[in-house]
């Protein structure tokens, strides 16, 4: 009872806290969407659309997709006639690229900056969607779509209607949330009294050493793989306290998890728009442990030749008696 006790007020907490973020966020930009705000930042993005092989349509289920969430897109992306590479190439976009105000706060949490966050985002989905254009000559074939989760972006009219709309999202959003992260504590706590984390952990070693991070980051990385950055997220903000994991270490495994998080409903929900998801999924976990493992490198360099120029700097002077 004890251990459920304190899993569960850990995850309230934890629920509190980052529903202190999502609320305003997911409400401010819910109401947004239902004004010409949505339509202005569509008709800016549009001539873009040519560099990645999409039509000037598909615009809105990236604007919907950054803005909102992954479901809102794909109920756009329902309205529109595409090609099995141009709904290809919008899936890994937003698979790399999602959500941005919410998760990038919620980021800011962990004292990480919503700058590096975003710049790794939007340029992995930029990159990704201009490679695929460029070199994949098939899937120039109709996209078939089948049954989809998640209906078309519901249009509300007038200020109280879409208040109201922005209310109920922001709730269900924090709902939502807490129902994830609450058992995750739970259970993260029951691996704590069990003595169950430190053989996670050594798991999980040979993969957090290929990838240059401490194995004491396997359990949020983990969470995040399996349900999202803004759960990952608030797994770390935990093993902050608990942990003592290192700023440098915070920065890894999250250019990691913003390339490959929630794999499975990120990876699933696409399913019914009629693309292949397995390389949908391949193309996310490569690119997140090349990535991490470069920027690990770099950073590992640099931190050993500051570390040798501060010893030759402090050295031992030389005896010219």
């Amino acid at each position: 009872m004890l251990t459920l006790k304190k899993g569960l007020r850990a995850g309230l907490e934890t629920s509190w806290k980052l529903g202190k973020i999502i609320f305003p966020i997911t409400l401010i930009v819910t109401m947004l969407s239902q004004t010409a705000v949505m339509t202005w930042l569509t008709e800016i993005l549009r001539p873009l659309m040519s560099t990645f092989g999409l039509t000037g349509e598909s615009a809105l289920a990236l604007v919907l997709g950054n803005v909102l969430n992954l479901y809102a897109a794909i109920g756009a992306m329902l309205t529109m006639d595409l090609t099995v590479k141009q709904v290809f190439i919008i899936a890994v976009m937003l698979s790399f690229s999602h959500n941005l105000f919410v998760e990038s706060a919620v980021v800011k949490q962990l004292g990480l900056k919503i700058s590096v966050v975003l710049v790794v985002r939007i340029s992995l989905a930029a990159v990704s969607g201009w490679l695929i254009h460029l070199f994949w000559q098939g899937g120039s074939e109709q996209a078939q779509y089948g049954f989809a989760s998640g209906a078309a972006q519901e249009e509300v009219n007038g200020m109280w209607p879409i208040m109201l709309h922005g209310i109920e999202s922001a709730v269900f959003g924090i709902i939502q949330l807490s129902m994830i992260v609450i058992p995750i504590m739970i259970g993260i706590q029951i691996m704590k009294d069990l003595a169950w984390l430190p053989y996670f952990s050594k798991w999980m070693a040979p993969f957090t050493r290929m990838l240059g991070i401490e194995r004491n980051t396997s359990t949020t990385l983990a969470a995040g793989m399996a349900f999202g950055l803004a759960y990952g997220a608030g797994v770390m903000i935990q093993a902050v306290k608990e942990d003592g994991v290192k700023k440098k270490d915070l920065y890894l495994v999250f250019i990691f998890l913003v390339a490959c998080h929630a794999v499975i409903e990120d990876t699933l929900i696409f399913i019914p728009l009629g693309i292949p998801v397995w390389p949908l999924l391949a193309v996310r976990l490569i690119t997140a442990v090349l990535l991490t493992m470069a920027v690990a490198f770099v950073w590992n360099r640099l931190e050993s030749d500051a570390e040798t120029e501060h010893q030759s700097a402090w050295g031992p002077a030389k005896d010219n008696g």
